[in-house]
């Protein structure tokens, strides 16, 4: 019995996705609920998987090509299992063929899929020097990956660039360009932050922190936090609580543009900011007034990992009403953050910096973090933007305070 094999059903905000990576061929057979092909959006990766045991049997839709919501992009056979590797079986009949096939790749001449050697292209890697895994030695997309993520660090490899960005082997005296097309996540970041610098009106306010007591406060209770909760206590959780009260306070901060409607959420949704190999995506802690500490390091871990493994879902990235984005973890020391649309404003956290401080009337050294406010003007007046940020700031300079709501 044969079914369609049909393209996930997109959320609204989301036109076409482009098909990323099969990973079962025409006559491989397939287990029910086994992964069998990658669709990647502007926001996500969605997984498509076999609806039964069976074998896949047409592929209308190669890797690389356009696909709509609920679109057909193959053909799977129901119950089908004889066919599952056609390949072994002509080894059999023909061991003769191996040594041509192991000469060819020695010659320089390694299988690729389209997603696998597109990948190889963007990053400068020698497809003979990956190991393949797939069907008869073929090198997948995950194995170009790993050989990257792998790669040694020294000599020329130590000028690695950045997650995202192609590999270019220079030499001496030489000029070369390589012209690459964005991914659909890098595509659909550039085009929502150039929305919202054209789009709002656009400030940052500054202030500064003295994380000794929370740093302190880590140090004395790590151990037992961990023994209890089994997860370490982190810098995150504070600020989330910290903007979670402020953002009671001040329900501006909370709100979001709608055309010419101002909408006031009663409810606290952040967005923190997550760096990935394929770019900045924020996952959203759903009501985070109901969240203890250890609530919001775990679901931070969570995302983090599933972010990683890009396994990140829509519903997981949508309807936050504020976020929260740590530069500092790459060593950043004051930056300006772009607005998250439709949110009004985002919340920069910095690197921590050891300066000298006057303490009543003495210098002291204090670990100190720069914080940066960016607001939209149209909805959060100056007055409100700083009186936001000075109530994070005491109440990270003074826990207790997060505690007692004063």
């Amino acid at each position: 019995m044969s079914t369609e094999i049909k393209a996930p059903v997109f959320p609204e905000s989301v036109a076409e996705g482009t098909v990323a990576t099969w990973h079962k061929q025409p006559g491989e057979a397939c287990s029910r609920d086994e992964l069998i092909v990658d669709i990647e959006t502007d926001k996500v990766v969605l997984e498509v998987v076999a609806p039964a045991d069976g074998v896949i049997e047409e592929v209308m839709k190669g890797e690389g090509d356009t696909v709509e919501s609920g679109e057909v992009i193959g053909k799977f056979k129901e119950g089908a299992a004889g066919e599952s590797k056609p390949a072994e079986s002509k080894k059999e009949e023909a061991p003769k063929e191996e040594a041509p096939k192991e000469e060819a790749a020695a010659s320089g001449d390694a299988i690729l899929s389209p997603a696998a050697r597109k990948l190889a292209d963007e990053n400068n890697v020698d497809p003979n020097s990956v190991k393949g895994t797939g069907k008869d030695g073929r090198v997948t997309k995950e194995d170009v990956q790993s050989h990257i993520d792998n790669k040694p660090a020294g000599g020329a490899a130590a000028a690695a660039p950045a997650a995202g960005m192609p590999e270019v082997n220079v030499a001496s005296g030489e000029r070369p360009e390589k012209r690459v097309p964005m991914t659909r996540l890098r595509a659909s970041i550039a085009k929502r932050l150039v929305n919202a610098q054209q789009s709002a009106a656009m400030l940052t306010t500054f202030n500064e922190v003295n994380m000794g007591p929370i740093m302190e406060m880590r140090k004395q209770y790590q151990d037992s936090f961990v023994k209890r909760h089994g997860i370490k206590l982190g810098f995150m959780s504070f600020f989330t609580k910290a903007a979670t009260e402020a953002l009671k306070r001040f329900p501006a901060v909370n709100a979001s543009i709608d055309g010419n409607d101002m909408v006031y959420h009663g409810y606290q949704d952040i967005g923190v900011a997550v760096s990935t190999d394929r770019g900045l995506v924020v996952p959203v802690l759903r009501d985070s007034d109901a969240m203890g500490l250890a609530d919001i390091e775990k679901k931070i871990v969570e995302y983090g990992t599933k972010a990683k493994d890009g396994k990140l879902g829509i519903e997981d990235m949508t309807g936050g009403t504020f976020t929260i984005t740590n530069g500092g973890i790459f060593g950043s020391l004051i930056s300006t953050p772009i607005l998250n649309p439709p949110q009004t404003a985002i919340l920069g956290m910095h690197k921590i910096q050891e300066r000298p401080m006057a303490v009543n009337g003495k210098v002291e050294i204090q670990p100190m973090m720069y914080l940066a406010l960016s607001y939209d003007h149209r909805m959060i007046d100056g007055k409100e933007a700083v009186q936001f940020l000075v109530a994070i700031k005491e109440m990270l300079e003074d826990p207790a305070r997060i505690l007692l709501d004063v």
